[in-house]
């Protein structure tokens, strides 16, 4: 059963690819993060400044930071905790300019459409326009049949995601959204990508493991 699974995750992230490509998008991928990062490394390489959306998959499962100051690159992220809030908000304007902005996806329909959903909307807006390069980084769990699945995933992820940043929404206390009005809510900004903006450069790296939220 799980090699069926694992053939099963592996055509639904080909078809998944394959609709990204048809979509102007650069998209690739591998069956697991070994050979994803040494591919990712190849492109950290090649470019001097670095900035970082807020991810799990990115940050914390694939460890790409430490990856990127191996080669004692300029790094813009706003996730250092070292940070104060004006500090933050400042790094978060300077990553709308970098080389190459690395961040994940909550979601990847099978037809090829990003979508996500920003509190703030820097990493939504970084994905779209600014940096010379975006790397958007995403795990199996990512893909999804459809748009109304993506928007329904999303719905499903923000709890934890509220919980990890320590906010204070009724989500966090709930489990799951209340359409609240919180000044905490990081469901303000919702973006589809339906096809790649015809000026930037938008590359994905799908990975046959299960990353991040």
């Amino acid at each position: 059963m799980r090699e069926i699974k694992i053939w099963f995750n592996k055509k639904l992230a080909e078809r998944a690819v394959e609709s990204l490509r048809k979509n102007n998008f650069k998209a690739c991928y591998y069956d697991d993060r070994m050979g994803a990062i040494s591919y990712i490394e190849d492109i950290i390489k090649k470019n001097d400044t670095i900035g970082f959306g807020g991810s799990i998959t990115v940050l914390h499962d694939l460890m790409i930071l430490d990856v990127v100051n191996m080669y004692n690159k300029k790094v813009f992220n706003h996730n250092d905790p070292n940070l104060t809030a004006e500090e933050k908000h400042e790094v978060r304007r300077k990553e709308l300019t970098v080389d190459l902005f690395i961040t994940s996806s909550n979601a990847i329909t099978l037809d090829g459409k990003l979508v996500n959903v920003d509190g703030i909307g820097n990493r939504v807006a970084a994905m779209i326009f600014g940096p010379k390069k975006v790397l958007i980084i995403a795990g199996i769990n990512k893909i999804v049949a459809d748009l109304d699945s993506a928007l329904k995933r999303i719905k499903h992820i923000t709890p934890m995601n509220t919980k990890r940043l320590n906010l204070n929404t009724p989500c966090a206390e709930t489990g799951y959204c209340m359409e609240c009005n919180s000044k905490d809510r990081i469901c303000n900004a919702t973006t589809i990508l339906e096809k790649k903006p015809s000026n930037s450069d938008i590359e994905i790296v799908v990975i046959g493991e299960s990353l991040g939220f």
